[in-house]
């Protein structure tokens, strides 16, 4: 049996060890909360941690807010902090900053996740962009004369337009044909001053196109010559600037060009381009000479359009062929054979005009025998060429000549019809004669 001594000391003894384990215990605990999160004020936070999980810290400042706390996967890494009396958005922004995050509030749930390089977050964005951003406005800035597309696609041909800032926006309304844009006003005022320097009306041209027949030798009444003659010197071929004549009296002004022609057969093609004198009164003298069944005036179509932009002219007829599937279905489609004309006018600065011109000529040719029956071959000339002309002047595009031949019989009544001596009272011969198709084209510019 122990003696009262005994026990008492080792009584004291486990007393002593119970309360210095306790105390240990108090300083840790005390030691550990005062490192994660110190609350100094109701509006401020210290925090001082060595390599924490930044899941850990972004908890304790939910928790701090009484927030919930949603965080992507993407979020992940340890962070360093040693911060003093800062506010909690403070501190939140810090730890954003130095993992590369960004944050969403939605209500009372704190959204984080990993920060994309652009578009940034509006939370995240500095301040002076998002004061900046505050002031953009949407404006439609209308287009009159342009299409809106072209003005947009040569604003944005060299990427954003330089007079609007990097958060600005431009976009096309088709419906409306106009600009939409987003951006600060004063730069949206110098947008619309550019657009109002592009979007000019633009010069039209009116296009007259006489398309004639002539008898042979008649176009010479009119002043067109298709060869240059001057006194004893002939000049052929080289360019327009280099026709000049000993004396120096430019060439040019007689003919324009003179395009290598096909031998004539009864129905052939040699195109000629040349320029009809300024004073000739047109109209005037294709009305005398169709008065005197020397010419025929077809068609006289008159076009409009801007510089720049084609216009053109058919006539003629379509004609139809059987068109085989590979079902072995039959369906009838349609071949032009027309003349055409297609000219694009171009208005320079002195006003005068140069003209593409592509002439096509399709005539129906021999039949021939295909699977799906006969078909009918169409023969094709065309040409092309530009020209510069003066406003209003004439040019004319010949060289479709047409043959024709008619048996005739002249007699003396009565007597020319007798049997065996009626052929002493009549005469018969055969009359031939050459037409020429001709298309006269004067490119006026039109004045608004």
């Amino acid at each position: 049996m122990m003696k009262k001594g005994h026990i008492t000391a080792w009584s004291k003894y486990f007393l002593s060890t119970w309360l210095f384990c306790i105390s240990m215990f108090v300083n840790d605990l005390a030691w550990s909360q005062s490192a994660e999160l110190s609350s100094q004020t109701n509006k401020t936070v210290s925090l001082k941690f060595q390599q924490i999980d930044v899941r850990r810290i972004l908890t304790l400042l939910a928790e701090q807010r009484h927030l919930n706390l949603v965080v992507g996967d993407e979020v992940s890494g340890k962070v360093s902090l040693n911060l003093e009396h800062v506010t909690w958005e403070q501190a939140l922004q810090a730890v954003m900053k130095s993992q590369n995050l960004a944050h969403r509030m939605d209500g009372q749930v704190l959204h984080v996740f990993r920060a994309a390089p652009n578009p940034e977050p509006i939370n995240s964005v500095p301040e002076q962009t998002r004061d900046e951003r505050e002031r953009f406005e949407y404006r439609l800035i209308s287009v009159h004369y342009a299409q809106a597309k072209e003005v947009y696609a040569l604003l944005t041909s060299q990427g954003t337009p330089p007079m609007l800032s990097e958060s600005g926006s431009l976009h096309v309304d088709n419906r409306t044909n106009g600009l939409l844009v987003f951006d600060d006003p004063k730069r949206i005022q110098r947008l619309e001053q550019l657009v109002d320097t592009l979007d000019v009306p633009m010069k039209q041209v009116l296009i007259e196109a006489r398309i004639v027949t002539l008898s042979e030798g008649e176009l010479e009444d009119l002043g067109v010559r298709w060869g240059i003659l001057h006194g004893q010197q002939h000049d052929i071929g080289g360019s327009l600037e280099s026709l000049k004549g000993e004396d120096g009296v430019d060439l040019s002004q007689q003919l324009s060009l003179n395009l290598p022609s096909a031998p004539l057969n009864s129905s052939s093609i040699a195109f000629q381009v040349a320029k009809l004198g300024a004073n000739t009164l047109l109209d005037l003298e294709l009305s005398a000479l169709q008065r005197e069944s020397k010419a025929e005036i077809i068609s006289s179509p008159r076009l409009l359009t801007t510089n720049k932009k084609p216009a053109f002219i058919e006539q003629g007829t379509e004609i139809p062929y059987l068109e085989a599937a590979a079902s072995g279905a039959t369906s009838v489609s349609f071949r032009k054979a027309v003349l055409s004309l297609k000219v694009t006018p171009q208005i320079t600065p002195d006003n005068r005009l140069i003209l593409d011109l592509n002439v096509t000529q399709d005539r129906p040719g021999e039949t021939v025998t295909t699977g799906t029956g006969g078909a009918v071959a169409i023969q094709t000339q065309r040409i092309g060429t530009q020209i510069m002309v003066n406003n209003g002047e004439t040019i004319v595009l010949g060289g479709i000549y047409q043959h024709s031949s008619v048996q005739r019989v002249e007699k003396v009544p009565l007597l020319g019809d007798l049997p065996i001596l009626g052929a002493l009272f009549r005469r018969s011969y055969q009359q031939s004669g050459k037409n020429e198709l001709f298309i006269f084209v004067t490119p006026k510019v039109f004045i608004q």
